[in-house]
């Protein structure tokens, strides 16, 4: 099998994922996940995908993040391994799907704008 590349995204993280033939080897940043993500729901959450498929310890996975933080990160990189896996099997997309990780979450922080304080809060009004 040659290189599956795909890329998943939540708010501003983004991450690009290299899936190949394995042992369930997970790379990220140059870095294994476990040591990268910290605690264990984050670990849980990167490893869902292959979970809900079964295929956990088939493929081994390269990944660049980027951007936002890291709980962002950690889903950002469930929707790229998602994506990646329907592109080697489309009968995976349904259950994947039921589970909500083929959706990117694209809710971001909305801009300052000029004349107030935050995004939406107001500088104190002053009547006198």
């Amino acid at each position: 099998m040659e290189v599956i590349n795909a890329t998943g995204r939540r708010k501003t993280a983004i991450a690009s994922v290299y899936l190949s033939d394995g042992d369930g080897k997970i790379t990220v940043n140059g870095r294994d996940y476990k040591e990268y993500f910290a605690t264990a729901i984050l670990q849980y959450e990167v490893l869902e995908p292959f979970v809900v498929t079964n295929t956990s310890g088939k493929y081994d996975v390269k990944v660049n993040l980027t951007g936002g933080g890291i709980t962002g990160q950690a889903e950002a990189l469930r929707h790229a391994i998602s994506r990646a896996l329907c592109k080697i099997n489309e009968e995976f997309r349904p259950a994947l799907k039921a589970k909500g990780f083929m959706m990117r979450d694209p809710r971001m922080v909305e801009r300052k704008k000029f004349g107030q304080k935050k995004a939406r809060k107001r500088f104190q009004f002053s009547k006198r």
